[in-house]
Protein backbone atom coordinates (compact mmCIF):
# COMPACT_ATOMS: atom_id res chain seq x y z
CA UNK A 1 0.00 0.00 0.00
CA UNK A 2 1.26 3.06 -1.00
CA UNK A 3 1.81 5.99 1.60
CA UNK A 4 0.79 9.33 1.64
CA UNK A 5 3.06 12.46 0.55
CA UNK A 6 3.25 13.64 4.16
CA UNK A 7 4.77 9.81 5.08
CA UNK A 8 7.43 10.11 2.32
CA UNK A 9 8.30 13.56 3.55
CA UNK A 10 8.82 12.39 7.07
CA UNK A 11 10.69 9.69 6.15
CA UNK A 12 12.45 11.59 3.63
CA UNK A 13 13.62 14.71 6.65
CA UNK A 14 14.82 11.38 9.10
CA UNK A 15 17.40 10.49 6.65
CA UNK A 16 18.99 14.04 7.25
CA UNK A 17 22.29 13.62 8.87
CA UNK A 18 21.37 15.88 11.74
CA UNK A 19 17.92 13.97 12.06
CA UNK A 20 19.68 10.44 12.29
CA UNK A 21 22.99 12.26 14.71
CA UNK A 22 20.25 13.69 16.84
CA UNK A 23 17.81 10.38 16.98
CA UNK A 24 21.14 8.04 17.31
CA UNK A 25 21.68 9.98 20.75
CA UNK A 26 18.12 10.08 21.88
CA UNK A 27 17.97 6.44 21.41
CA UNK A 28 21.39 5.70 22.55
CA UNK A 29 20.93 7.61 25.68
CA UNK A 30 17.41 8.14 26.38
CA UNK A 31 17.26 8.58 30.21
CA UNK A 32 20.06 11.54 29.81
CA UNK A 33 18.64 13.15 26.68
CA UNK A 34 16.69 16.33 28.60
CA UNK A 35 14.88 18.01 25.35
CA UNK A 36 11.48 18.91 25.29
CA UNK A 37 11.12 19.41 28.85
CA UNK A 38 8.37 21.14 30.09
CA UNK A 39 7.87 23.06 33.41
CA UNK A 40 5.21 23.23 35.79
CA UNK A 41 6.28 26.08 37.91
CA UNK A 42 8.63 29.18 38.60
CA UNK A 43 9.54 30.56 41.56
CA UNK A 44 11.73 33.78 42.42
CA UNK A 45 14.92 32.32 43.32
CA UNK A 46 15.37 30.22 40.16
CA UNK A 47 13.73 27.24 41.27
CA UNK A 48 11.40 25.22 38.77
CA UNK A 49 9.54 22.31 38.68
CA UNK A 50 9.91 20.07 36.25
CA UNK A 51 8.14 16.04 36.22
CA UNK A 52 7.44 16.45 39.61
CA UNK A 53 11.19 17.08 40.59
CA UNK A 54 12.27 20.73 42.20
CA UNK A 55 15.68 21.49 40.74
CA UNK A 56 17.26 25.23 40.72
CA UNK A 57 17.07 26.40 37.06
CA UNK A 58 20.83 27.16 35.72
CA UNK A 59 19.19 27.24 32.25
CA UNK A 60 17.58 31.06 31.72
CA UNK A 61 18.59 34.14 29.67
CA UNK A 62 16.74 36.40 32.27
CA UNK A 63 19.88 36.95 33.63
CA UNK A 64 19.04 40.21 35.98
CA UNK A 65 15.97 38.16 37.06
CA UNK A 66 13.57 40.90 35.56
CA UNK A 67 11.13 38.33 34.82
CA UNK A 68 10.29 38.09 38.72
CA UNK A 69 9.87 41.70 39.47
CA UNK A 70 6.66 43.37 40.53
CA UNK A 71 7.35 46.66 38.18
CA UNK A 72 7.74 44.68 35.14
CA UNK A 73 5.03 42.47 35.68
CA UNK A 74 2.22 45.23 36.70
CA UNK A 75 3.36 46.89 33.26
CA UNK A 76 2.14 43.96 31.75
CA UNK A 77 -1.24 43.81 33.56
CA UNK A 78 -1.54 47.31 33.33
CA UNK A 79 -0.35 47.00 29.59
CA UNK A 80 -3.36 44.38 28.86
CA UNK A 81 -6.00 46.73 30.30
CA UNK A 82 -4.84 49.87 27.99
CA UNK A 83 -4.24 47.62 24.67
CA UNK A 84 -5.36 44.31 24.89
CA UNK A 85 -3.76 41.52 24.61
CA UNK A 86 -2.29 41.94 21.27
CA UNK A 87 -3.38 44.32 18.45
CA UNK A 88 -2.45 42.29 15.53
CA UNK A 89 -1.90 44.46 12.85
CA UNK A 90 1.43 44.72 10.90
CA UNK A 91 3.62 47.13 11.64
CA UNK A 92 4.05 48.39 8.14
CA UNK A 93 0.59 50.02 8.24
CA UNK A 94 0.37 51.29 11.48
CA UNK A 95 2.15 51.26 15.08
CA UNK A 96 0.57 50.93 18.64
CA UNK A 97 1.87 54.32 20.68
CA UNK A 98 3.55 51.86 22.81
CA UNK A 99 5.98 51.29 19.84
CA UNK A 100 6.93 54.33 19.73
CA UNK A 101 7.37 54.68 23.41
CA UNK A 102 9.75 51.69 23.78
CA UNK A 103 11.64 52.36 20.77
CA UNK A 104 12.40 56.35 22.00
CA UNK A 105 13.13 54.74 25.32
CA UNK A 106 15.25 52.32 24.14
CA UNK A 107 17.28 54.87 22.09
CA UNK A 108 17.90 57.53 25.13
CA UNK A 109 18.91 53.76 26.82
CA UNK A 110 21.21 52.50 24.24
CA UNK A 111 22.65 56.00 23.27
CA UNK A 112 21.64 55.57 19.64
CA UNK A 113 20.01 57.83 17.23
CA UNK A 114 17.13 55.45 17.09
CA UNK A 115 16.09 51.94 17.76
CA UNK A 116 13.49 49.67 15.54
CA UNK A 117 11.63 46.98 17.72
CA UNK A 118 11.50 43.69 16.05
CA UNK A 119 9.22 40.47 17.05
CA UNK A 120 12.59 38.56 18.16
CA UNK A 121 16.41 38.93 17.39
CA UNK A 122 16.39 36.06 15.31
CA UNK A 123 13.66 38.14 13.18
CA UNK A 124 15.87 40.74 13.57
CA UNK A 125 18.82 39.41 11.70
CA UNK A 126 16.83 37.01 9.61
CA UNK A 127 15.23 40.22 8.10
CA UNK A 128 18.38 43.37 8.73
CA UNK A 129 21.23 41.18 7.00
CA UNK A 130 19.42 40.57 3.66
CA UNK A 131 17.92 44.27 4.23
CA UNK A 132 21.07 46.20 4.34
CA UNK A 133 23.24 44.45 1.63
CA UNK A 134 22.83 44.30 -2.24
CA UNK A 135 24.24 42.63 -5.42
CA UNK A 136 26.97 44.46 -5.62
CA UNK A 137 27.69 44.30 -1.46
CA UNK A 138 29.68 42.07 0.72
CA UNK A 139 28.64 40.11 3.68
CA UNK A 140 31.81 39.18 5.75
CA UNK A 141 30.17 36.91 8.79
CA UNK A 142 32.02 35.36 11.35
CA UNK A 143 32.76 31.54 10.92
CA UNK A 144 30.97 30.90 14.86
CA UNK A 145 28.30 33.68 14.40
CA UNK A 146 24.58 32.82 15.52
CA UNK A 147 22.53 30.35 13.75
CA UNK A 148 20.37 33.76 12.85
CA UNK A 149 23.20 35.37 11.51
CA UNK A 150 24.12 32.19 9.70
CA UNK A 151 20.57 32.05 8.09
CA UNK A 152 20.17 35.86 7.35
CA UNK A 153 22.83 35.25 5.41
CA UNK A 154 21.75 32.82 3.16
CA UNK A 155 19.16 34.89 1.98
CA UNK A 156 21.29 38.12 1.48
CA UNK A 157 23.12 35.26 -0.64
CA UNK A 158 19.70 34.23 -2.56
CA UNK A 159 19.00 38.23 -2.59
CA UNK A 160 22.53 38.35 -4.86
CA UNK A 161 25.04 39.65 -2.30
CA UNK A 162 27.94 38.03 -1.64
CA UNK A 163 28.54 36.29 1.52
CA UNK A 164 31.99 35.18 2.89
CA UNK A 165 33.15 33.71 6.13
CA UNK A 166 36.35 35.03 8.32
CA UNK A 167 37.79 32.94 11.03
CA UNK A 168 36.39 33.14 14.67
CA UNK A 169 36.95 36.32 16.18
CA UNK A 170 40.36 36.98 13.72
CA UNK A 171 40.49 40.17 12.99
CA UNK A 172 43.63 39.45 10.67
CA UNK A 173 41.63 36.88 8.93
CA UNK A 174 38.93 39.15 8.10
CA UNK A 175 41.36 41.95 6.83
CA UNK A 176 42.50 39.23 4.47
CA UNK A 177 38.86 38.34 3.24
CA UNK A 178 37.96 42.24 2.68
CA UNK A 179 41.29 42.42 0.36
CA UNK A 180 40.69 39.39 -1.80
CA UNK A 181 36.58 40.57 -1.79
CA UNK A 182 37.78 42.87 -4.57
CA UNK A 183 35.75 45.11 -5.46
CA UNK A 184 32.31 46.05 -3.61
CA UNK A 185 30.08 48.79 -2.70
CA UNK A 186 29.77 48.77 0.76
CA UNK A 187 31.07 45.17 3.19
CA UNK A 188 28.57 44.20 6.01
CA UNK A 189 30.74 42.33 8.84
CA UNK A 190 28.81 40.63 11.21
CA UNK A 191 29.84 39.22 14.87
CA UNK A 192 28.34 38.25 18.39
CA UNK A 193 28.90 40.46 20.86
CA UNK A 194 29.49 37.59 23.09
CA UNK A 195 29.60 34.32 21.72
CA UNK A 196 26.01 32.62 22.84
CA UNK A 197 27.57 29.02 23.54
CA UNK A 198 30.44 30.02 25.29
CA UNK A 199 30.47 33.67 26.69
CA UNK A 200 33.58 34.22 24.36
CA UNK A 201 33.77 38.22 24.04
CA UNK A 202 35.23 39.05 20.19
CA UNK A 203 37.97 41.56 20.01
CA UNK A 204 35.34 44.65 18.88
CA UNK A 205 38.12 47.07 18.39
CA UNK A 206 40.84 45.08 16.26
CA UNK A 207 37.74 43.97 14.26
CA UNK A 208 36.47 47.77 14.06
CA UNK A 209 39.17 49.17 12.74
CA UNK A 210 39.63 46.43 9.93
CA UNK A 211 35.83 47.68 8.78
CA UNK A 212 37.02 51.85 9.11
CA UNK A 213 39.73 50.74 6.80
CA UNK A 214 38.23 48.63 4.75
CA UNK A 215 34.71 50.28 3.40
CA UNK A 216 32.90 48.21 6.06
CA UNK A 217 30.20 48.61 8.48
CA UNK A 218 30.45 46.57 11.86
CA UNK A 219 27.40 45.01 12.95
CA UNK A 220 27.06 43.43 16.47
CA UNK A 221 24.63 40.84 17.38
CA UNK A 222 24.97 41.76 20.78
CA UNK A 223 21.61 39.92 22.51
CA UNK A 224 23.27 37.83 25.13
CA UNK A 225 25.06 41.44 26.47
CA UNK A 226 21.78 43.30 26.57
CA UNK A 227 21.17 44.63 30.19
CA UNK A 228 24.19 42.97 31.59
CA UNK A 229 26.89 44.34 30.08
CA UNK A 230 28.76 47.58 29.85
CA UNK A 231 27.69 51.06 31.92
CA UNK A 232 23.81 50.39 32.41
CA UNK A 233 23.65 47.03 30.84
CA UNK A 234 23.78 49.00 27.48
CA UNK A 235 26.48 46.16 26.05
CA UNK A 236 29.64 45.20 24.93
CA UNK A 237 29.57 48.00 22.07
CA UNK A 238 29.34 50.92 23.73
CA UNK A 239 31.88 50.70 26.44
CA UNK A 240 34.55 49.13 24.33
CA UNK A 241 34.36 51.54 20.95
CA UNK A 242 33.47 54.65 22.72
CA UNK A 243 30.39 55.26 20.05
CA UNK A 244 28.23 53.04 17.54
CA UNK A 245 30.46 55.43 14.89
CA UNK A 246 29.89 52.64 11.78
CA UNK A 247 28.12 50.33 13.97
CA UNK A 248 25.08 48.44 14.29
CA UNK A 249 24.03 47.04 17.34
CA UNK A 250 21.17 44.02 17.49
CA UNK A 251 19.87 43.43 20.96
CA UNK A 252 17.01 41.26 23.10
CA UNK A 253 14.29 42.25 24.61
CA UNK A 254 13.63 39.00 26.01
CA UNK A 255 16.81 37.65 27.90
CA UNK A 256 18.60 40.25 29.85
CA UNK A 257 14.99 42.75 29.92
CA UNK A 258 12.57 39.67 30.19
CA UNK A 259 10.04 40.92 27.60
CA UNK A 260 9.94 40.20 23.94
CA UNK A 261 11.07 40.52 21.23
CA UNK A 262 14.52 42.56 19.83
CA UNK A 263 15.71 45.59 18.20
CA UNK A 264 18.42 47.47 16.25
CA UNK A 265 20.21 50.42 17.78
CA UNK A 266 20.93 52.55 14.57
CA UNK A 267 20.95 56.03 13.07
CA UNK A 268 16.89 57.71 12.37
CA UNK A 269 17.68 57.28 8.14
CA UNK A 270 18.62 53.46 8.52
CA UNK A 271 15.79 53.02 11.04
CA UNK A 272 13.48 54.31 8.21
CA UNK A 273 14.92 52.09 5.23
CA UNK A 274 14.70 49.51 7.23
CA UNK A 275 11.11 49.67 7.87
CA UNK A 276 10.90 49.12 3.62
CA UNK A 277 13.34 46.67 3.39
CA UNK A 278 13.67 44.40 5.88
CA UNK A 279 10.73 41.74 5.25
CA UNK A 280 10.47 40.56 8.50
CA UNK A 281 9.68 43.87 10.37
CA UNK A 282 7.12 44.03 7.43
CA UNK A 283 5.45 40.68 7.64
CA UNK A 284 6.86 39.31 11.27
CA UNK A 285 3.98 40.86 13.16
CA UNK A 286 4.36 43.04 15.92
CA UNK A 287 5.55 42.72 19.85
CA UNK A 288 1.99 42.55 21.82
CA UNK A 289 1.99 45.82 23.15
CA UNK A 290 1.98 45.07 26.60
CA UNK A 291 5.10 43.53 26.37
CA UNK A 292 6.46 47.39 25.11
CA UNK A 293 5.02 48.89 28.14
CA UNK A 294 6.89 46.06 30.39
CA UNK A 295 10.06 47.38 28.15
CA UNK A 296 10.03 50.87 29.12
CA UNK A 297 9.52 49.80 32.57
CA UNK A 298 12.93 47.71 32.29
CA UNK A 299 14.22 50.88 30.71
CA UNK A 300 13.68 52.76 34.06
CA UNK A 301 15.40 50.40 36.27
CA UNK A 302 18.42 50.09 34.08
CA UNK A 303 18.70 53.78 33.87
CA UNK A 304 18.15 53.85 38.00
CA UNK A 305 20.40 53.72 40.58
CA UNK A 306 19.21 50.09 41.51
CA UNK A 307 20.51 49.26 38.20
CA UNK A 308 23.95 48.71 40.18
CA UNK A 309 22.69 46.72 42.74
CA UNK A 310 21.19 44.01 40.43
CA UNK A 311 24.11 43.74 38.82
CA UNK A 312 26.12 43.29 41.49
CA UNK A 313 24.65 40.53 42.34
CA UNK A 314 24.93 39.34 39.34
CA UNK A 315 28.63 40.15 38.98
CA UNK A 316 29.64 38.06 42.16
CA UNK A 317 27.22 34.74 41.66
CA UNK A 318 29.48 34.81 38.45
CA UNK A 319 32.82 35.26 39.70
CA UNK A 320 32.13 32.47 42.68
CA UNK A 321 31.08 29.88 39.89
CA UNK A 322 33.76 31.24 37.84
CA UNK A 323 36.60 31.34 40.72
CA UNK A 324 34.84 27.62 41.87
CA UNK A 325 35.13 25.80 38.39
CA UNK A 326 38.75 27.04 37.65
CA UNK A 327 39.56 25.86 41.15
CA UNK A 328 38.04 22.58 40.14
CA UNK A 329 40.55 22.38 37.60
CA UNK A 330 37.80 22.44 35.39
CA UNK A 331 37.84 24.37 31.71
CA UNK A 332 35.88 27.39 31.87
CA UNK A 333 35.08 29.10 28.90
CA UNK A 334 34.20 32.56 29.04
CA UNK A 335 34.01 33.80 32.79
CA UNK A 336 33.50 37.33 32.12
CA UNK A 337 29.69 36.81 30.93
CA UNK A 338 26.29 35.15 32.57
CA UNK A 339 27.15 32.34 29.93
CA UNK A 340 29.39 30.16 31.83
CA UNK A 341 30.54 26.78 30.06
CA UNK A 342 32.29 24.10 30.79
CA UNK A 343 33.96 21.60 28.62
CA UNK A 344 33.01 18.19 29.06
CA UNK A 345 34.16 15.87 25.94
CA UNK A 346 31.79 13.84 23.70
CA UNK A 347 28.25 13.63 23.05
CA UNK A 348 27.31 11.15 25.12
CA UNK A 349 29.53 12.15 28.42
CA UNK A 350 28.28 15.65 27.64
CA UNK A 351 24.67 14.23 27.99
CA UNK A 352 25.18 12.05 30.90
CA UNK A 353 26.75 15.21 32.48
CA UNK A 354 23.81 16.86 32.33
CA UNK A 355 21.24 14.35 34.00
CA UNK A 356 23.58 13.96 36.79
CA UNK A 357 23.49 17.35 37.77
CA UNK A 358 19.89 17.34 37.36
CA UNK A 359 19.13 14.32 39.17
CA UNK A 360 21.23 16.73 41.97
CA UNK A 361 18.85 19.03 41.77
CA UNK A 362 20.53 21.60 39.42
CA UNK A 363 19.43 22.00 35.95
CA UNK A 364 22.08 22.82 33.57
CA UNK A 365 22.14 22.69 29.26
CA UNK A 366 23.99 19.87 27.81
CA UNK A 367 25.00 21.69 24.62
CA UNK A 368 25.91 19.20 21.89
CA UNK A 369 26.68 19.47 17.74
CA UNK A 370 25.40 21.21 16.25
CA UNK A 371 25.58 24.14 18.32
CA UNK A 372 28.81 23.43 19.23
CA UNK A 373 31.23 21.93 16.68
CA UNK A 374 31.34 17.68 16.06
CA UNK A 375 32.63 16.14 19.76
CA UNK A 376 33.40 18.91 21.42
CA UNK A 377 30.04 19.43 24.61
CA UNK A 378 29.80 21.60 27.32
CA UNK A 379 27.68 22.22 29.70
CA UNK A 380 25.94 25.87 29.32
CA UNK A 381 25.37 27.37 32.41
CA UNK A 382 23.21 30.84 32.67
CA UNK A 383 24.02 32.55 35.84
CA UNK A 384 20.85 34.78 37.25
CA UNK A 385 21.18 38.05 39.47
CA UNK A 386 18.42 36.24 41.65
CA UNK A 387 20.49 32.68 42.77
CA UNK A 388 21.00 32.98 45.98
CA UNK A 389 24.61 32.30 47.35
CA UNK A 390 23.76 28.18 48.48
CA UNK A 391 22.58 27.55 44.75
CA UNK A 392 26.08 28.61 43.38
CA UNK A 393 28.08 26.77 45.92
CA UNK A 394 25.32 23.69 45.66
CA UNK A 395 26.47 23.64 41.76
CA UNK A 396 29.99 23.80 42.47
CA UNK A 397 28.99 20.66 44.92
CA UNK A 398 27.46 18.64 42.40
CA UNK A 399 30.56 19.19 39.99
CA UNK A 400 32.90 18.29 42.03
CA UNK A 401 31.17 15.25 42.77
CA UNK A 402 30.77 14.56 38.47
CA UNK A 403 34.17 14.83 38.48
CA UNK A 404 34.18 11.27 39.80
CA UNK A 405 31.78 10.00 37.53
CA UNK A 406 32.83 11.31 34.12
CA UNK A 407 36.80 11.80 33.18
CA UNK A 408 35.86 15.76 32.27
CA UNK A 409 39.05 17.84 30.71
CA UNK A 410 41.63 19.59 32.82
CA UNK A 411 43.27 23.09 32.03
CA UNK A 412 45.89 21.19 30.06
CA UNK A 413 46.25 19.08 26.97
CA UNK A 414 42.83 20.18 25.65
CA UNK A 415 41.50 21.77 22.83
CA UNK A 416 39.45 24.84 22.97
CA UNK A 417 36.12 24.97 21.90
CA UNK A 418 35.91 28.02 19.84
CA UNK A 419 32.24 28.01 18.97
Amino acid sequence: MSSLPMDRLAQALRQSGLVRFMEHYAREYPDAHLKDLVVDSLSPHREMTVAGRRVINFGSDSFLGLDQDPRVQWAIQTGVARWGSHNGASRAFASVRANEEAEEKLARWLGTEAALIYPSVSLANLGALPGLVGKRDVLVIDEHAHNSMQEGAKIAQAHGARVLPFSHCDPADLERVLTEAGEYRIALVAIDGIFSMTGALPPLKELHAVCLRRNAVLYVDDAHATAVMGRKGRGTVLDTLGSYENTLVVGSLSKGFSCLGGFIGCPRDLKQLLKMRSTTFIFGGPVPPPYLDAVCAVCDILDSDEYEQIHGRLTRNILRLTQGANELGLVVLGGQTPIVSILVGDEGDTLQAGRFLFEKGYYVQSVTFPAVPYHGGVLRIQVNANHPPAAIEGLLSALRELQQRIPLPGKHGHECLAA
